[in-house]
C-alpha cells in the first residue's frame, strides 16, 4: 500500500478524478481515503496545513495502514530562483528552516545532520519512471526545506544561505521527520505556486490549482512506475 499525504484539500482534489475509493476512515478529525489508483493501493488524505498537523496525519496512516512508502505530494514556494511556476521539486533531502541545528542531532532522534533523506530507492525509480514524462514545467531533485511561515521576502534570504534549498513548504520536513523515526521510505512531489519574483498568496492562490493538478499527475506517473 501507498500512503499519499496531501496539506490542503485543493492539493487532494485532483487524485480523486482516477482514484476507485473503497473505504473511508476518519481518526483525529482526519479522513483517510482507502482506495486504488492506476492498479495500485492507496491511501491518501489531506492534512491541513502546518508541521503539527502533517506529523499527526503521517503517524496515524503508519499506525493505522500497511504503508510500504509515503509520498507528501502537493505544492511548494520556490527559493532556488531557477525555478518558475509549475516546475515540480522530487526530494532528495529535507530540513526545517526554522528548528534549531542541534535540537535533532543531540536529542531524539539523534540524527547526523539537519536533513531527511528521502527515501534513495525511491529517488532512483522517480528518476527512472519521469524521465520521459511530458508536463507542465521542468522537474527538478533535490533539497527542500519546511517551516511555519509562508515565505514571501523576509527570511527568504537567510533560508538560502542557511540551506540552498530548491523549494519551500510548511509540512514536507514533518512528514519526512515521522517516517524517518518509523523507518518507513519517504519521497516528497511539490509542483511551484509562487517565486521570489512572484511571490505572495495571491500568486499562490491563483496557481494552486494548476499546480496541484501537476504534481497529481507526476505523482500518479511515478506510482505507475514502482
Amino acid at each position: 500500500m501507498i500512503g499519499i499525504i496531501c496539506a490542503g484539500d485543493s492539493e487532494l482534489a485532483p487524485f480523486f478524478e482516477e482514484f476507485q475509493e473503497e473505504t473511508c476512515v476518519e481518526k483525529a478529525m482526519l479522513k483517510y481515503h482507502v482506495g486504488k489508483l492506476r492498479g495500485r493501493d492507496v491511501v491518501m488524505l489531506y492534512c491541513g496545513v502546518c508541521k503539527v498537523n502533517a506529523a499527526i496525519a503521517a503517524q496515524i496512516m503508519i499506525d493505522t495502514f500497511p504503508v510500504e512508502c509515503v509520498i507528501n505530494a502537493g505544492v511548494a514556494g520556490a527559493i532556488d530562483t531557477s525555478l518558475e511556476i509549475f516546475d515540480t521539486v522530487i526530494s532528495t533531502e529535507v530540513a526545517y528552516h526554522d528548528v534549531g541545528e542541534n535540537i535533532l542531532t543531540e536529542f531524539h532522534p539523534w540524527m547526523k545532520s539537519v536533513f531527511f533523506a528521502a527515501d534513495a530507492d525511491l529517488v532512483a525509480k522517480s528518476r527512472e519512471a519521469l524521465a520521459n514524462i511530458h508536463t507542465k514545467g521542468k522537474l527538478y531533485w533535490g533539497r527542500m526545506v519546511t517551516g511555519e511561515a509562508f515565505i514571501e521576502d523576509e527570511g527568504r534570504q537567510e533560508i538560502i544561505d542557511r540551506f540552498h534549498p530548491l523549494s519551500v513548504d510548511m509540512e514536507t520536513g514533518s512528514i519526512a521527520h515521522v517516517c524517518y523515526v518509523n523507518e518507513v521510505p519517504f519521497i516528497a512531489i511539490r509542483s511551484i505556486t509562487d517565486t521570489a519574483d512572484h511571490k505572495g498568496t495571491e500568486f499562490f492562490e491563483k496557481n494552486c490549482a494548476e499546480a496541484s493538478a501537476i504534481a497529481k499527475d507526476v505523482t500518479l506517473e511515478f506510482i505507475q512506475g514502482l
